[in-house]
């Protein structure tokens, strides 16, 4: 007589029916749908795009929602990492830490946004779709990826709205101008390639000042009228304009370094609009603090 297995069952097999007491896995909505170009043909359909879509807002709405006043909003998107790739996973997490609360992983919240985002773009362009919800989903995504400095979702974002869904369904000519400045504020700050900024300005026609005076700040090494136009500009620019904003201070600091030899304080914190503690420990700078004085060089005795 064969001996039973663990837990009676005969030949050592496990008995069926407490699987059916297991509880269905809950799948998060945006993590439900996969990619079109890995073999997912559901979001070719118009709605079942919509649908997700409509999922998306939700989400990051409620993180919006979460966050309450203006200025923690603006702290959340300012301390997202999203560094790695969109679809890297999270380590694990050890037993004796407290799992994060539902709006404390910040960057997973939107790791989820813009991967979703990718896979609603993928069906929107697989599906060949043109018309207003695709120019609406088009720029939500890039207005989102352009706050936490995604240019992996927006540039590509870009591209194909200006390039072939603009040409057969226009866009309003607000959304063409807000399209636009990003494609040259994102070529002239953090591709660092004014001559082609300057070209797509003329070749779609872009009348804005604002982004005039940007160009030229740019093109002169101003940083002081660039700080300014910074706080003038709407929050999606001023975001593309942070590319530029380090290169330019250092820039600066090399002109004091070959101007001066020695400069008070304040003006030299006004100028790079960072206080001395900030200079020295990101910086840099070397030079000397002499009092309210910074002593830049020293002249050499005969």
């Amino acid at each position: 007589m064969r001996g039973r297995g663990p837990g009676g069952a005969r030949g050592g097999r496990a008995p069926s029916a407490p699987w059916s007491r297991l509880k269905p896995v809950e799948l998060d909505p945006l993590e439900s749908m996969g990619l079109p170009s890995k073999g997912d043909n559901r979001l070719l359909d118009f709605k079942t795009q919509e649908r997700y879509y409509t999922k998306i807002v939700e989400r990051y709405m409620a993180f919006c929602s979460d966050a309450g006043e203006r200025d923690e909003l603006l702290r959340r998107f300012a301390s997202l990492d999203l560094s790695p790739t969109i679809n890297t996973a999270r380590r694990p997490i050890p037993d004796n830490v407290k799992p994060p609360g539902p709006w404390q992983d910040t960057s997973k919240t939107f790791t989820d946004v813009l991967s979703a985002l990718r896979k609603l773009r993928e069906g929107i362009v697989a599906s060949k779709r043109t018309d207003d919800f695709a120019i609406q989903a088009y720029l939500f995504c890039i207005r989102v990826s352009v706050l936490v400095k995604h240019p992996e979702s927006y540039h590509p974002a870009i591209l194909h709205l200006l390039r072939r869904i603009q040409p057969l369904h226009s866009m309003t000519t607000v959304e063409l101008n807000e399209v636009t400045s990003y494609l040259v504020l994102d070529t002239a700050c953090r591709r660092n390639n004014l001559g082609e900024a300057f070209a797509l300005r003329h070749q779609y026609r872009l009348k804005d000042s604002k982004i005039d005076a940007v160009l030229d700040a740019l093109t002169h090494d101003n940083y002081v009228e660039f700080k300014r136009l910074k706080q003038r500009v709407d929050g999606h620019r001023a975001k593309l304009l942070e590319y530029a904003e380090e290169p330019m201070r250092r820039h600066l600091l090399k002109c004091f370094g070959r101007t001066y030899l020695s400069v008070d304080l304040s003006f030299l914190e006004t100028c790079a609009d960072s206080p001395w503690a900030r200079l020295t420990a990101e910086d840099g700078v070397g030079w000397e603090l002499d009092g309210s004085k910074v002593v830049i060089r020293k002249v050499k005795a005969r």
